[in-house]
């Protein structure tokens, strides 16, 4: 098995950010969504892009250029994010996903299992009084050891 990464066999950064870019448009148009994330910036689109690809195995940049998982963490607090909201956001994430990151299984579920689990932490960091953990490391969500499964 080889060592190649989710961020690799998904297209590596050009393909977050197209993933990025055509989901936040998509989520400017959606009437559960579009009040969550209004005055979105090109700025939050990129941070999300960067996040994606460290997750996935990609340059530390999220980590080096936004702060890591606490400015993550920070970006949700007090936001009151609802269950409705996660998965409207989920669901359209992994659409978005299916349309363009790659027609490859073992991408599109491991893209999956991350966006319903982080999801999931979102809300729960968003909370009114909830307080997260001090600190924590970005979530690597590759393929395990020895690199991907078979197709």
């Amino acid at each position: 098995m080889t060592d190649i990464k989710v961020f690799e066999s998904a297209g590596g950064a050009d393909a977050f950010h197209r993933l990025t870019r055509r989901f936040y448009d998509q989520v400017a148009e959606d009437p559960l969504l579009a009040p969550v994330f209004a005055g979105m910036t090109d700025g939050h689109v990129e941070g999300v892009a960067l996040w994606l690809g460290e997750v996935f195995g990609g340059p530390k940049r999220y980590s080096e250029e936004r702060g890591g998982y606490p400015h993550m963490v920070a970006r949700h607090v007090d936001r009151a994010l609802t269950e409705e909201q996660r998965a409207r956001w989920a669901e359209l994430m992994i659409a978005t996903a299916r349309d363009v990151l790659p027609a490859n299984d073992t991408v599109q579920a491991r893209f999956r299992s991350y966006i319903v689990w982080g999801s999931r932490i979102a809300v729960q960091n968003s909370q009114p009084g909830y307080e997260p953990p001090a600190a924590s490391d970005i979530p690597d969500w590759g393929w395990g050891k020895g690199g991907p499964p078979d197709d």
